[in-house]
């Protein structure tokens, strides 16, 4: 039994991702004394954080152990890490994947993964020829809600599904009263922003896991908050959309419905709920909890809900157990799952080409703005 030490390079070190997912996540696993791989050798995280300002990243390197860092990516890609993660902004993330696969970096990454699918299919090609392990972060589907919602799925507790319905969102305050919870370029086009790009790719991955393969879209989307207040203070005009609505085609004949806003006020379980409705059950999950309520359970709601107090909805449905064991953060899973892959060819599914899949989607779902009509989601392949 060995130990192997694999250095990993994380471009957006400073960022709320990059510090509190990524670099926390992967230090977790060293401090474990490593990732156990199949032969029995451990697997030891060795990071090398990249951001733009030397000050904030010389303080969070020290507060960890004296950890590498750098501000240029020339640098760390000129060294030997294996791997390179990107968290952060989207506009430019092509151009630095690009430069990473060049540099013969196993390519870990987070979503959306470009701003067009055409890039995004690029650097899956890229990726591909030079031989090298590609993915993409889809940590949604690990969190204890939507992963009882997936287990279940699998169980067949469904039936025939009949519909899938997301809702998801929060508000995100303009700045003037309180700071903004989101960085200011999630409002801008220029910088990668908006919401159906950086959410699509969540729902892309769920839908089609959860139930099947999406195949048609059609979305209304608006900027509901067209003014905000900037990191430093500063106003700016908000050009892209806040709120998307749309309406999917499923591959089993199932529809989906996605309201997705950063401008509503919560009065649900959680701020990303999802419900799949089927012939012999349905089910209803947030980040934490799952709840199902069968065929034979099922009340005559129609009549029963027609006078104030006459039902009780949320008694009659039946919470999923936790699963045993301690819980484990959603982005540690992915990255234990992609070291594997890098270190023994173990499977992994959210390739690239995966996150090229949530970029299409996203893409379809702006041209259905513009041309106003559904679009058909084509297949795609390397």
């Amino acid at each position: 039994m060995a130990d192997i030490r694999m250095g990993v390079i994380i471009n957006g070190a400073t960022g709320r991702m990059g510090t509190t997912q990524h670099m926390a996540n992967l230090l977790a696993i060293a401090a474990e004394g490593g990732l156990p791989l199949a032969n029995g050798d451990k697997l030891i995280p060795d990071l090398m954080l990249v951001g733009r300002n030397t000050g904030r990243l010389a303080a969070l390197a020290a507060s960890h152990g004296k950890l590498r860092f750098t501000t240029s990516l020339d640098e760390a890609l000129a060294g030997p890490d294996q791997i390179y993660m990107d968290c952060t902004h989207t506009g430019d993330r092509p151009a630095r994947v690009r430069q990473a696969i060049a540099a013969g970096k196993h390519i870990h990454i987070e979503k959306p993964t470009a701003p067009t699918v055409d890039e995004a299919m690029e650097l899956a090609r890229l990726a591909n020829r030079a031989g090298l392990k590609h993915g993409v972060i889809q940590d949604k589907l690990f969190l204890p809600g939507f992963a009882k919602l997936l287990a279940i799925r699998q169980a067949g507790f469904f039936g025939r599904v009949l519909q899938v319905r997301i809702d998801a969102g929060s508000w995100i305050f303009d700045g003037t009263t309180q700071a903004c919870q989101r960085p200011s370029w999630n409002y801008k086009k220029s910088d990668g922003g908006g919401l159906a790009l950086d959410m699509m790719a969540h729902w892309r991955y769920m839908i089609d896991r959860l139930v099947a393969p999406v195949t048609g879209v059609c979305a209304l989307m608006t900027t509901a908050i067209p003014e905000r207040i900037d990191e430093q203070g500063q106003r700016y005009t908000v050009d892209a959309e806040d709120t998307s609505h749309a309406l999917l085609q499923i591959e089993n004949g199932a529809v989906g419905v996605i309201t997705n806003s950063w401008a509503t006020r919560l009065r649900r379980d959680d701020t990303m709920v999802v419900q799949i409705d089927g012939t012999d059950g349905s089910a209803v999950a947030g980040r934490h909890r799952c709840f199902t309520q069968a065929a034979a359970d099922t009340p005559e709601a129609f009549f029963g809900a027609s006078h104030p107090g006459g039902m009780d909805h949320h008694s009659l449905w039946q919470e999923v157990p936790d699963a045993e064991g301690p819980l484990r953060n959603p982005f540690r899973q992915c990255w234990e799952a992609f070291l594997r892959h890098v270190a023994e060819d173990a499977p992994y599914l959210p390739t690239l080409v995966e996150g090229a899949k949530a970029v299409q989607l996203a893409e379809l779902a702006y041209r259905s703005v513009a041309e106003q009509r559904w679009m058909a989601v084509p297949e795609l392949k390397l």
